[in-house]
């Protein structure tokens, strides 16, 4: 598995989506570890809050710290018809495909200083355009795969079945639904999954608001919590103005602002949170004098598979894991004392990975 993350960043113009991107790419990881973190104008690379690192790194003396990552993709603000190329349209659609999660960015505070695009400030009739044109853009590329695979039938009856999903999903589309609102079986969830339908990505809402309006619900965003719980969605209440103002800061700095606002986690770590839940994910550490890490897998990953994420090296000629849990490891205060009190366990192949283990991985090369 890649130990990349992303999160397409969508929404209306002026919704406060570019300030939120400004606050991302202004709080990104240092070039200094992350040598190619340099890349496209619209892409910002953040960290993943994890306090343990810290703790970690002063018992191993570490010299450096190098947290999980989380990849942001800004889509220039979208408009109906941005499907049929209206705006910047697919241009733009096209860059979310490969993300693995949708943040819908919703306005939910009113402005006379900033137009809302519709003239009203509306989070359920935003949602609504931003949505259609998804479906639209879906239903575009499923009619273009029906008509590849259609002509394949011929050489290939196997291409049969991804005829038949993709027949289903077209009618689905036409009618206004999501793909992931239509009843797949797994089967025909792997048939596709090579196509990027941006309708079947798990998704979340970011509703921002005015400063003065954190941690008391406004009316739009108890509107938008109360369609997501119907709709089992996440939102994330944020105030981009803000995020931009803290993404200025130093760690402490940024921690002393925060704690005065009585707030732990800024709305940019409690999304990269948020998203490591919808899609499964974990977190295992490594730690030594060189450099303590976070390592991104999904849950469920055996020893083997957590080690191929450092290298397939590690995978393939895997021996053991030498595994710890992080309060263990920290209560002995390294591994020399861990192993001494026989709380380093030796763990196998079949060993599935827990959220907080610091390990060792022995192998053949």
């Amino acid at each position: 598995m890649s130990n990349k993350l992303s999160i397409g960043i969508v929404g209306l113009p002026n919704v406060g989506k570019s300030t939120l991107f400004n606050a991302i790419t202004q709080a990104g990881v240092a070039s200094e570890n992350y040598p190619f973190c340099t890349i496209d104008p619209n892409v910002g690379v953040v960290s993943v809050p994890d306090l343990r690192l810290t703790t970690l790194a002063g018992l191993s003396e570490s010299d450096k710290i190098l947290p999980a990552t989380i990849e942001f993709v800004d889509i220039a603000g979208l408009v109906a018809g941005a499907s049929k190329g209206e705006g910047l349209g697919n241009q733009f659609l096209s860059h979310i495909r490969s993300t693995s999660v949708i943040a819908h960015v919703i306005r939910c505070f009113d402005s006379d200083d900033v137009t809302h695009v519709h003239g009203r400030v509306d989070p359920l009739g935003d949602y609504d355009v931003i949505m259609s044109e998804l479906i639209l853009a879906d239903l575009a590329l499923c009619e273009k795969l029906l008509e590849t695979y259609n002509k394949k039938i011929k050489q290939d009856k196997s291409a049969q079945a991804i005829v038949d999903v993709l027949t289903l999903l077209s009618d689905e589309l036409s009618q206004g639904n999501a793909i992931k609102q239509c009843d797949l079986n797994q089967d025909q969830l792997d048939l596709i999954s090579s196509f990027q339908f941006i309708t079947l990505k798990k998704q979340c809402f970011v509703a921002n608001v005015a400063e003065d309006s954190l941690g008391t619900d406004n009316e739009y965003v108890k509107q938008l919590k109360k369609f997501a719980a119907d709709h089992n969605e996440d939102v994330i209440v944020i105030s981009a103005a803000l995020e931009q103002e803290c993404s200025l800061l130093s760690g402490d700095e940024k921690k002393e602002f925060l704690s005065e606002l009585g707030i732990t986690y800024s709305g940019l770590d409690q999304l990269c949170l948020v998203c490591y839940s919808l899609l499964d994910l974990q977190t295992y550490l490594t730690t030594g004098p060189k450099e303590t890490r976070a390592w991104t897998i999904k849950k469920g990953f055996t020893a083997p598979e957590a080690a191929g994420v450092i290298h397939t090296d590690f995978q393939n000629g895997f021996i053991r894991a030498n595994v710890i849990h992080y309060d263990d490891f920290v209560s002995c205060g390294g591994f020399k004392s861990a192993k001494e009190k026989g709380l380093l366990r030796q763990e196998g192949k079949d060993y599935v990975m827990q959220d907080g283990d610091v390990v060792e991985f022995l192998f053949n090369v």
